[in-house]
């Protein structure tokens, strides 16, 4: 297939074309088939994370499933975050692959380590409790040296998220409620706690705690409503 489509691609760039069509058409040789890039784990350790953050990563990690992927003897199972797949992406199938090594959660989409959000998800394996260690970086900036409120509820949605979808399968977010306690300096690492509250038919209730790392102080409180919905409708089926 990748011949084929090199050929084509050839023989319309020799091909008596306008300037601006060669310009378009040639790329099209330089590029790989099937266009597909090995997931990268985007919550493993990088030399931009603290001390801290090292620390507890260790903390949870060594309680959790062994590499061999027997069941460990702690509670705990680490949730890794791959860069994105784009197969449902506006524009195509082919467009989605072509990109595919971009794609990104809006979470990851700052890609100089340490600059943006560098975090770390742990669920207990009863799925009561999903557990967040979260590094701002300087690109989160709102107030002069702390974290704008709005990638605090990035974050907190992302991990409420991450655990609804963990209990009730596919889900939205019906909404979120926070309390802005005290701000996060800018380069701290908190902890985010993700706990289910209630369920009721299709409605999950989260609650979410966000403490400094040592949990002296609290930074923020919210309450989530998530809602249980079909894959076709997440997909505009």
């Amino acid at each position: 297939m990748a011949s084929i489509l090199c050929r084509i691609s050839k023989t319309l760039v020799n091909h008596r074309l306008p300037p601006f069509t060669k310009g378009l058409i040639r790329p099209m040789v330089t590029l790989s088939w099937p266009f597909q890039s090995q997931p990268r784990d985007l919550s493993l350790p990088n030399p931009s994370w603290s001390k801290e953050m090292l620390q507890h990563y260790e903390l949870y990690n060594s309680q959790c499933v062994g590499e061999d992927g027997k069941e460990g003897s702690g509670p705990w199972r680490r949730l890794p975050s791959y860069n994105r797949l784009l197969k449902f992406a506006t524009g195509g199938v082919l467009l989605s692959k072509i990109i595919q090594s971009e794609a990104r959660l809006f979470t990851r989409n700052i890609k100089i380590p340490g600059a943006g959000f560098e975090y770390v998800m742990f669920i207990k394996k009863s799925q009561e409790k999903c557990v967040c260690i979260f590094q701002a970086g300087h690109l989160l900036e709102g107030p002069p040296g702390h974290v704008h409120g709005g990638a605090t509820a990035a974050m907190i949605d992302s991990v409420n998220g991450t655990h609804a979808t963990y209990v009730c399968g596919p889900v939205m977010t019906a909404n979120l409620n926070i309390n802005y306690r005290n701000p996060i300096p800018l380069g701290s690492t908190v902890v985010l706690e993700s706990m289910l509250d209630q369920r009721e038919g299709r409605k999950a209730f989260f609650s979410c705690i966000v403490t400094s790392i040592d949990g002296s102080k609290v930074h923020v409180e919210s309450k989530a409503l998530f809602l249980s919905i079909s894959m076709s409708r997440i997909l505009g089926g």
